[in-house]
């Protein structure tokens, strides 16, 4: 038989998503952002040579 009543653990499971999903963007961000840093750096290096 269905239990009455809340549901169990579907609000924790929703707030930990969600902070799971920040976090995974978080460090996507970091490294698109440093991929790019590097490239910047090697054009600007190739431009001086």
């Amino acid at each position: 038989m269905a239990k009455s009543g809340s549901e169990k653990n579907t609000k924790n499971k929703a707030k930990h998503t969600k902070l799971m999903n920040r976090k995974k963007n978080k460090a996507r961000e970091e490294k698109e952002a440093r991929k790019a840093k590097l490239k910047e750096l090697v054009e600007k290096m190739k431009q001086k040579k």
